[in-house]
């Protein structure tokens, strides 16, 4: 990556309550989250908090050690930091729950640990969304003043950028504002952020192709999309970064392609490609 010119990131996550009991390679720890639910998770207590917490710190020093320019953390999409985050999941009666605000304490106590292993220099992003995969009409801020009031912790404790992740990313967040989740972030912020959501692909979103069934070919394959769109928005200063997911998934030359205007030749994502490693 580095012979190449480019900067190479570790996402470090956890899954939390959304793991299934009895998986992964220690089949026989418990699953675990912010608050218990019965016959899936148990609430963690403090000493698991502050063991987890330091874990994902001693994995961003690892990650340093070993030549990443960055580390983020995965705090979106109902895992176990998104689970701290949205009211529906934790329920707790101490320091970690309460206010949007004070929801973010797990996250923010994860990024000052990081903080303290890696050095001022080295970028930590931190990847939110509104939406879950157990409920795509969640929103963990209704205002842009909720917005800030969770974002405002997670700059004082040392966030370097933040991904906001949305399913389209020309989707506005709040209404009377075309800015979308990205936008917002920055604003409120200043910080760079990264966009994400659909980018090059005009068809369903994830979980509709995900869920699709074999027959179901409305859901199963995408046509590429036009990134004119994206491409104003950028230049705009809208957002700074823009990631990309299933494009570059079904065809890992997809930058080069539209580097060269030759995206009639770029390669259609369908769900097949989720069952493949190219």
């Amino acid at each position: 990556m580095h012979a190449a010119g480019g900067k190479i990131a570790v996402q470090l996550w956890h899954m939390g309550m959304q793991r299934e009991p009895g998986t992964g390679p220690e089949p026989d720890a418990p699953t675990e989250g912010p608050t218990a639910v019965p016959g899936n998770a148990r609430a963690m207590t403090d000493k698991e908090i502050a063991d987890t917490i330091d874990a994902f710190a001693v994995a961003a020093q690892n990650a340093r050690e070993i030549g990443f320019d960055a580390v983020e953390i995965h705090g979106a999409h109902g895992y176990l930091v998104d689970q701290f985050f949205w009211e529906s999941t934790n329920t707790r009666a101490d320091a970690y729950a309460g206010s949007i605000g004070t929801r973010t304490r797990f996250a923010t106590e994860i990024v000052k640990a990081i903080r303290r292993k890696v050095g001022r220099e080295f970028a930590i992003s931190l990847r939110f969304s509104q939406w879950k995969v157990q409920d795509y009409r969640s929103k963990l801020a209704h205002t842009p003043r909720e917005l800030e009031a969770f974002l405002t912790p997670l700059v004082d404790s040392g966030v370097s950028l933040f991904h906001a992740s949305t399913r389209r990313f020309w989707e506005p967040e709040f209404p009377d504002s075309s800015l979308n989740l990205a936008g917002w972030t920055k604003k409120i912020t200043g910080l760079p952020t990264i966009t994400v959501g659909s980018v090059g692909l005009d068809g369903p979103d994830f979980l509709h192709t995900l869920r699709a069934r074999d027959s179901d070919q409305q859901y199963a394959a995408h046509k590429a999309a036009s990134l004119d769109a994206l491409l104003r928005r950028l230049d705009d200063g809208e957002f700074d970064l823009v990631a990309v997911g299933r494009a570059l998934a079904a065809d890992p030359n997809w930058v080069s392609k539209i580097r060269s205007g030759s995206e009639d030749a770029i390669v259609a994502f369908d769900r097949s490609t989720l069952a493949e490693l190219v």
